[in-house]
Order: C-alpha cells, then structure tokens, then sequence
C-alpha cells in the first residue's frame, strides 16, 4: 500500500493524483526541480504497469521463453528430458517481481521527499484536493498546480462483461489457478497478442479474434502481416474482420467452459473454449476525480488536454493514459516530466511528439515500432524510400537459431529523413531505442549509413534496412 503522509502536511507547490508510471516519476521530477510534492495513490505504487501490467507481464512472458527454448533444446545439440511446468511457481515469481519494484518506488519517493498519501484524490475546489480512505476524508491537501495521472482501466462491450471465472480481464489472466486448455483472446492489440502466446507457449490452443482486418492494428501492414504468419504457423488460429456476438457461460452439469459467437462476413459461428480474455482496449479513469463542476474537458472517456498537458481548468493537468493514446507507460513518464518543467519555468522544454515514441509487443515473435508505418507516410504526402533486411541474413539471428525476421525503414526521399522504423523478431523491442535515438536527432540515411554497427549483432540488421533503402545492401 501507499505510505502514509502525516496528516498535518497540507500545502504543497505540486500535488499528482496517481502514482503509476507517469504520476511517480513527475513526482520524483518536480521534487528533484524544488518543488513541494504530494502524491496521492490510493493502491499500489508503481500502478497497473509496474503491480498489473508491463512488468508482471513480461516476467510471465520470460518464463514462457525459456520454456520454449527448452522444447528446442535438440536444434542447439542438447538433450533435456522430462520438461514441465509449475503454473503457481510462475504466477509467483510474476508477482514478486512487481512487489519488488513496487517497493523500490516507495523507495524513490521517500529518497526525493515526496510526501505520499494513501488514499482516493479527488478535485474540490479551486487547488483543493481531499483525500478518502475507507469511504471517510482522510486529508484535505491543497497546491497552485494538481496533475491528474490517474490512469486507465480495461474496456467492457455490452454482452461481453468479464465475471473473473470464465471471461476475464488482463488481472485475471495475469494469475490463472490452472492453464486452460482452450482460450479465446478478443483483441489483438499488444495486451491480446502477449496473453496469447504466453498460454500458447504452455500448451493451449488459442483462437484470437480482431474486428479489424489485420492482427497488430497499430503497426505496419507489412510487419502485422509477418507477424500473423508467425503466430499461426505457432499454432493460434487468427480470425480477422471479425466479432465475438455473444458469450455463454457454460456451468450446470459440471461444465466450466464458455461458448463464443462469432460473426464472420455476415455469417455466426460458434466456439467453446475453457476461458475467455478480452483485451478490447482501455478507458481512462476519469469517474470520482471531482470534475464535474471544472473546466475540465473529456472525450471519449479521456481528458482533452493541450500540448503543455494543460487541461481546461487553471492550474489541473492531465498526463498518462488518462489523457489519451497512445497508451504507454514511458509515454506518461515523459509527459509528465514534460508537464512539471513546464510549470518549474525550465528552459528549452520541448512538447511531446507523439512520432518518437516506440512502441514494443513483447509476443512471440517481438514487435517493434518507432514513427510512420509505410501508409502513413504515403497518406501524409511524403515521396518514400523503404528499406527491408530479413533476419535470415543475419550471422547472429541464425546462430542463435532466431532467423524468422524482418527490419523495415521509412525514408522521406526528398530530404532523407528518418520517418519510420518497424521490426519483428527476435529482441527487436531492445533494438527499437537505435532508430528512437536517430529519430530525436533528426538523423538522415547519411548518419545511419556512415554509423558503425559492431559484428556480429542482432543490430547490423538495422543499418543493412538502411543501406538497402538506398540500394546499398551488402548482405541480402
């Protein structure tokens, strides 16, 4: 739980509402920058990224890798008999990896004297913020400056509510009692995809189903293409176009299953699988926060804000997933950090540009994508040069028996700007931070050509999409 503050602390320069990625590190921020800060958190710190999200995810998704390296365990000359897994040692180490970091925050927080207080803010009043805990005002704090971080929660369709049993959210799939043998994933976005194949890798047979015509809605066409292929030639059927009607939840006479509807071209057909995840997106957090009676401003259940973070209201600021897409952790860590210099006066803060921001799914194989996808730019009116290099030309993808691939860039052919960057394979969501670097600096394919890339690396891969954008490729 979040510390907490003593009650007589009430004053401060700065008060954040959400200590999730993006309200935690503007907090340590804002101290760092003289600042009297307040965070007010009213469950875990570190939010559902650090407790509920990215880290526990990938934790789960680090057990389900080895466990596959360990299957093809022959390709590399060993020989490793009686392989098997233990579901609840996995869950366990997922969750006492978040508690760890989770901890560490608490750590941070104190370490830059950010005062914490545990409960629900809630705006009353101009620069006034009461805080509740167990249904009674804990504090009554106020502050020229109130950020709003409080984050987002999984979407519900009518007709397809989760219960935790049978159909669940991304909480629930985070912490299976047993690995079911059947799952059918509604959404393949980047939450969909990585449940998928984490129960894909353990043995269930994993339907997925899209409403958009194509897997990875978010990333190049050409990238989610490659991706779908590899996801079914791992065994989950993939059906695109395509809506789950309507789910039967199946449990008299010992049943414990669920039964899907599925609307194809106008056509209904009919699944039954032991569980059901719905990953059909977010909506922002924007009830109990006191906005009612401000300036403030929502949108399709996000808070509008300006370029600043600024929102209607004087002196309340909006950042993080609350605020909109796109939906990432660092995305509210550098927004806010953004928003607090902002309000400090420090020189040369630059807004936000959403084209710099990498995004990584960390399914299998990875996904990773900085700037335009290939339609975008065209849409955008920039004359293209795209670059591809395969994995399969690689000296290191090929030792380390990873050479199921592609890198992919997006020149501006007029200028040679860097547009672009999009990757599938092996570790690419570590190599994205190359062409996130080349972006920020505004580099051109004559930097990217002339930088040095050691050998043999995963990373040659980037400057040969490069190279080959500009008919320089050496090694395809």
């Amino acid at each position: 739980m979040a510390e907490q503050a003593q009650p007589s602390e009430t004053q401060f320069d700065l008060i954040i509402v959400g200590g999730g990625p993006g309200g935690y590190v503007t907090a340590i921020r804002a101290a760092q920058l003289g600042l009297k800060t307040a965070l007010v958190e009213r469950e875990h710190l570190g939010g559902i990224c650090l407790n509920w999200g990215c880290i526990p995810t990938k934790a789960l998704l680090r057990s389900a890798e080895i466990y596959r390296n360990i299957q093809h365990a022959g390709d590399y000359g060993l020989s490793v008999e009686g392989v098997s897994f233990d579901l609840e040692k996995i869950v366990d180490r997922s969750r006492a990896v978040a508690k760890r970091l989770s901890g560490g925050v608490a750590h941070l927080l104190k370490k830059n004297k950010v005062t914490v207080f545990d409960g629900e803010g809630r705006l009353d009043g101009k620069g006034e913020i009461t805080v509740s805990k167990d249904g009674a005002i804990a504090n009554e704090l106020s502050a020229k400056h109130i950020i709003l971080a409080t984050g987002a929660r999984a979407r519900a369709l009518p007709g397809l509510e989760p219960d935790g049993k049978l159909v669940w959210t991304y909480k629930e799939a985070m912490v299976p009692n047993t690995m079911p043998k059947s799952l059918l994933v509604v959404g393949s976005g980047a939450i969909g995809i990585e449940f998928a194949s984490f129960y894909r890798a353990f043995g269930a047979e994993v339907t997925v189903v899209e409403v958009l015509p194509r897997v990875l809605p978010v990333e190049d066409e050409e990238i989610s293409a490659f991706a779908h292929k590899a996801f079914e030639k791992d065994g989950m059927t993939i059906i695109t176009s395509a809506t789950v009607t309507k789910l039967d939840k199946n449990t008299s006479g010992g049943a414990d299953n669920v039964t899907a509807t599925i609307e194809t071209d106008g056509k209904s057909s009919q699944i039954t699988v032991d569980r059901v995840i719905l990953a059909v997106g977010i909506v922002g957090n924007v009830e109990d926060v006191g906005l009612e009676e401000t300036g403030v401003e929502v949108e399709n259940s996000h808070i509008v804000i300006d370029h600043w973070c600024r929102t209607g209201e004087p002196g309340v600021y909006a950042i993080g997933d609350v605020a909109g897409p796109p939906w990432l952790a660092h995305k509210a860590s550098h927004e806010g950090i953004i928003c607090v210099e902002k309000i400090a006066g420090i020189e040369g803060v630059h807004p936000l540009d959403t084209s710099r921001i990498p995004g990584c799914t960390y399914c299998h194989p990875q996904v990773a994508s900085v700037g335009l996808s290939e339609a975008a730019a065209v849409e955008a009116g920039f004359e293209v040069r795209i670059g591809r290099f395969p994995f399969a030309g690689n000296g290191k993808a090929i030792a380390l028996g990873e050479a199921e691939g592609l890198v992919k860039t997006v020149f501006d052919a007029k200028t040679g700007e860097l547009l672009g960057a999009h990757m599938v394979g092996a570790e690419v969501t570590e190599l994205i931070q190359g062409y996130a670097i080349a972006k920020t600096l505004e580099t051109t394919e004559a930097e990217l050509m002339h930088t040095i890339f050691p050998h043999p690396t995963l990373s040659e891969m980037m400057h040969e999409a490069v190279l080959d954008a500009y008919g320089r490729v050496i090694h395809f």
